[in-house]
């Protein structure tokens, strides 16, 4: 029996900075949970901004950076590692969280409510002041390294009695909470992310404002930032404002066709 093959951890660092507009102070309370060792959870829309978030901060503390989408069918083995043969030889293979916890990276479990709740219960020993990891299949018990941390993001706008978090592992995290960002950083992010005007950047977010103001009347979710950097970028590359908002913000979003006549008439007021 063997240990697999060491692990790159290079390449999880991220080399160049990713674009990042702070909205309200939480580089710095990142920053110092990280310094404390503290768990962080991340609350929020979709699409406004928490994955770009950790990319940013993993850049800036110079942490790797290990990213896990979070699905139903996510098991503890997918995280933690498993035996697999090759060839004659069984071979152990570290999973994402343990890659993490040995080398002092960030591991990111994104929509964490998506996977089993038999799954997110192996975080718990990794949240709390313990840091460690068991490895029920090996009997081991991994110290984390000082500079891993964990970070969970999760939605609550989309939770309900059979996914939602349970309080044991809500309470051992730092939560910080998101929202779409207010009107003139939302502006910087779509001019800098879509690569167009100002103008025109002011006038998606205008867009994406009214929009979300469909929530309270039939829409479930409101316009993220990240469909309005889509909708920039098809603009930037020729296609009309109708076209690009039709294709990127209320297609997307809703398959209600009265909803999405009501979203189109907003983009020709706008436009």
């Amino acid at each position: 029996m063997q240990t697999g093959r060491e692990i790159d951890i290079g390449r999880h660092r991220i080399e160049q900075e990713p674009f990042y507009a702070e909205v309200r102070g939480e580089v710095g309370l990142f920053t110092i949970a990280a310094r404390s060792k503290m768990a962080v959870m991340l609350k929020g829309p979709t699409g406004c901004g928490k994955t770009r978030f950790v990319q940013h901060m993993a850049f800036k503390l110079g942490r790797p950076l290990i990213t896990v989408a979070c699905h139903e069918d996510l098991t503890a083995s997918d995280l933690v590692g498993r035996y697999l043969l090759k060839g004659q030889e069984t071979v152990w293979m570290d999973g994402p969280l343990t890659v993490g916890v040995k080398h002092g990276a960030i591991v990111y479990l994104d929509e964490v409510v998506e996977a089993r709740k038999d799954t997110t219960v192996i975080i718990h020993p990794l949240g709390d002041d313990r840091r460690v990891l068991p490895i029920e299949k090996k009997g081991q018990v991994l110290e984390a390294a000082d500079d891993f941390m964990l970070v969970i993001s999760y939605n609550p706008g989309y939770q309900s009695v059979l996914k939602d978090l349970k309080q044991s592992t809500k309470q051992r995290f730092m939560a910080i909470e998101f929202d779409y960002p207010p009107a003139d950083i939302e502006t910087t992010v779509v001019e800098q992310e879509a690569g167009v005007s100002r103008s025109m950047a002011e006038r998606l977010v205008k867009l994406g404002g009214k929009v979300r103001n469909l929530k309270n009347h039939g829409l479930e979710e409101g316009v993220s930032t990240r469909l309005l950097i889509y909708a920039g970028a098809l603009i930037k590359q020729g296609v009309s404002p109708e076209r690009a908002c039709e294709a990127a913000v209320a297609r997307p979003i809703t398959d209600d066709p009265d909803m999405q006549r009501s979203i189109l008439e907003l983009v020709k007021a706008v436009f």
